[in-house]
């Protein structure tokens, strides 16, 4: 009597690259061929009630495809880094175990490289003296350090606040893999510069097409303008449009040029792997539904 083999275990699909690059797109059209739930690796979409701004994909976009990382705290709440690879790692295990193909999808370098290479964090990223030892430091000394000990950028990098606790929050001395987990595919998405501009420029477009002033006066009442998730995006361009100092025009190209110079660091980051496949959109596709299509082939 023939016997069946035992099914094996989904692949982790890890989809990379700068913002606006097409990731979530991409992600999308998989899982859906391919029975697929998407864990989102997106530091500015953890925040609950901060949608236009930080270009969650709305249902419409999600497709009926689970969607997972996205508002899961408030505004006020701290999440670290080691949060997210705790939170990821369990829905990649409840999503295998639905018998689906879990995809990490984002442009968070370390919220990737905590789940990819098994970070493990260690205590004492709360101390004081610590934090008084790094307040004495410049803000160019604190941004040198954290170029040197591979220490992922917060986006409002030129607050030496957040500088500070970023660092604090993300160790240089978490241990890791050398290697990414086994059973993951791991692609980036290369865009030309020229097209990567016109994708940042269209969404800053959308964003501001769409009612923005009236989320950030919202999320601003209810947490205030010097919230952690107020501080960083496009929330204090429109403050600043707000109390007169620009133009909604100019607070919109300043916002394209923000996202330029984070695209810009995200790639930095995520080029220092030797483990992401790097392809254009349409042949990250090929090559992802190849390896989902049969899971032996390299």
């Amino acid at each position: 009597m023939a016997t069946t083999g035992i099914r094996p275990e989904p692949p982790l699909v890890v989809i990379v690259g700068p913002t606006a690059s097409g990731k979530t797109g991409l992600a999308t059209r998989l899982a859906k061929e391919f029975g697929g739930e998407i864990i989102s690796a997106d530091s500015r979409a953890i925040y609950k009630g901060l949608d236009i701004g930080t270009a969650k994909p709305d249902m419409h976009e999600r497709e009926g495809v689970p969607h997972w990382g996205i508002d899961i705290v408030g505004p006020s709440e701290r999440f670290t880094v080691s949060d997210f690879k705790d939170y990821a790692v369990q829905k990649i295990a409840e999503i295998r175990l639905r018998g689906h193909v879990p995809f990490l999808v984002g442009g968070t370098g370390l919220y990737i490289d905590a789940v990819v290479y098994d970070y493990q964090f260690p205590d004492g990223t709360n101390d004081v003296s610590r934090r008084d030892v790094l307040a004495s430091l410049s803000l160019g000394q604190l941004h040198k350090y954290c170029e040197e000990n591979n220490i992922h950028f917060p986006e409002n990098y030129k607050n030496k606040r957040y500088v500070i606790s970023a660092i604090l929050r993300q160790g240089h001395s978490a241990k890791r893999r050398k290697r990414p987990e086994p059973n993951t595919i791991i692609v980036g998405i290369t865009t030309e510069k020229a097209e990567l501009r016109k994708r940042i420029e269209q969404r800053a477009s959308d964003i501001f097409a769409a009612d923005i002033v009236g989320e950030a006066q919202q999320a601003a009442k209810s947490y205030g303008w010097d919230n952690t998730a107020m501080t960083g995006n496009v929330y204090p361009l429109i403050h600043r449009y707000l109390m007169g100092k620009m133009t909604i025009d100019e607070a919109q190209d300043r916002f394209v040029l923000l996202d330029w110079h984070l695209a810009k660091r995200q790639l930095t980051w995520l080029r220092r792997s030797d483990h992401i496949h790097w392809l254009e959109l349409d042949e990250a596709y090929t090559y992802c539904a190849r390896r989902l299509a049969k899971p032996n082939i390299s």
